[in-house]
């Protein structure tokens, strides 16, 4: 902070000036230097104007946006989680009953993709014997007998009963058997990251045993819980963005290819005096399950609103303040009254017209600059 001060100083000077009072004749010099403290008493700048270079503003990256009225989204802060979504966590079960062993590399915190096989299980020596592996021969023996006598029955030689029963021989025999099972192969449905494992290695497991938890967070859900008192808005809500307490960036559930998936009406309160409203969104990599989070709400828009981005403000003894660009080297304080924000931007109630061209990034530059002490003459006046 200290060298950039240093260095603006090096880079402010007066804002442009319109006096036509100086001369470089030499025979006014002595004149001039006489003067020079009397003329320095009669010149005051506003209030606000400070001096900084177009080209200290270009290099600290001072940057202006002009103010505008536009419509302006509604928004309700709260506060709010960020979950496992249901469709990126799954339960992977033992296909069929015989003794497990895991794929090589599988352990808690494997990445896995999906298709991917986790462990086998043998019934190959198993007190009792494979039973999927007689349920696959009795498919088959229904099968085949199903399939003796279909021309049979078109040709009228068997009866319809003799018909419909092996027939439904067949269908439970199909039912019972899983091609799967007799693979003795367990995958996984999806991809993610193994976040636990129920069974251990050469353990006896019967069909249907939950082996292992995979989680995918390319796929989250936000809770976002928001007092009773704003019942009435839930149904107006169409957006939400979230602040993350782990970074400074502010991220839109509907840029993320996020959705709304509550329903109009109340979900079930998981935190008492709150009504919880749920966003699905695909996680890049920057969002981290399990955070609590900042979120922003968005319902419907207000027309004709200035606003600007939250990094033009700057507050001093608790009033809130922008600086706007006068010409290429000057600049004014202003103090604004804000309102709402989205967490990107927020509403200037008063303190500005429109048509400003407001300092959105460098804020803290411009700030420095004032406070050098830099009196902006081409803003003075005589008096």
């Amino acid at each position: 902070m200290i060298l950039l001060a240093g260095t603006l100083t090096m880079f402010t000077f007066s804002c442009k000036s319109n006096s036509t009072d100086n001369h470089n004749h030499s025979e006014h010099e002595a004149e001039h230097r006489d003067s020079a403290v009397e003329q320095k008493d009669e010149h005051h700048h506003d209030d606000g104007e400070i001096s900084l270079s177009h080209d200290a503003a270009e290099r600290f990256g001072v940057t202006v946006e002009k103010a505008v009225r536009a419509p302006f989204n509604d928004v309700l802060k709260v506060s709010g989680a960020i979950l496992a979504s249901p469709s990126g966590q799954a339960v992977v079960s033992s296909p069929a009953s015989g003794i497990i062993t895991f794929a090589s590399g599988i352990e808690r915190g494997s990445k896995v993709s999906a298709g991917s096989l986790l462990a086998t299980v043998r019934s190959t020596g198993v007190s009792g014997g494979d039973v999927n592996l007689a349920a696959k021969a009795a498919y088959a023996s229904t099968k085949r007998e199903l399939e003796r006598l279909k021309p049979l029955y078109e040709e009228k030689l068997v009866t319809a009963g003799d018909y419909n029963a092996a027939l439904r021989a067949y269908e439970e025999a199909k039912a019972a058997y899983s091609a799967n099972a007799s693979s003795g192969r367990i995958i996984s449905p999806i991809s993610g990251v193994v976040t636990s494992i129920d069974v251990a290695q050469g353990q006896y497991v019967e069909t249907g045993t939950p082996v292992a938890n995979v989680m995918s967070s390319s796929k989250l859900t936000l809770r976002a819980d928001i007092p009773e008192k704003y019942f009435s808005r839930v149904s107006s809500i169409v957006d939400a963005s979230i602040r993350l307490p782990y970074s400074d960036s502010v991220l839109t559930i509907g840029a993320m290819n996020g959705n709304r998936v509550s329903p109009d009406g109340v979900a079930q309160a998981s935190v008492p005096g709150y009504i919880p409203l749920y966003f699905t969104f695909d996680n890049d990599g920057n969002v981290l399950q399990g955070s609590n989070v900042g979120v922003f709400l968005k319902s419907s828009q207000i027309s004709d609103v200035i606003s600007v981005p939250l990094t033009a403000l700057s507050e001093q003894q608790g009033q809130m303040y922008v600086f706007v660009r006068i010409d290429d080297d000057c600049y004014r304080k202003l103090p604004v009254r804000t309102g709402r924000n989205d967490g990107q931007r927020i509403e200037i109630l008063s303190g500005l017209d429109g048509g400003e061209d407001v300092v959105v990034t460098g804020a803290t530059t411009v700030r420095i600059a004032e406070s050098s002490g830099v009196i902006p003459e081409g803003h003075n006046h005589n008096h």
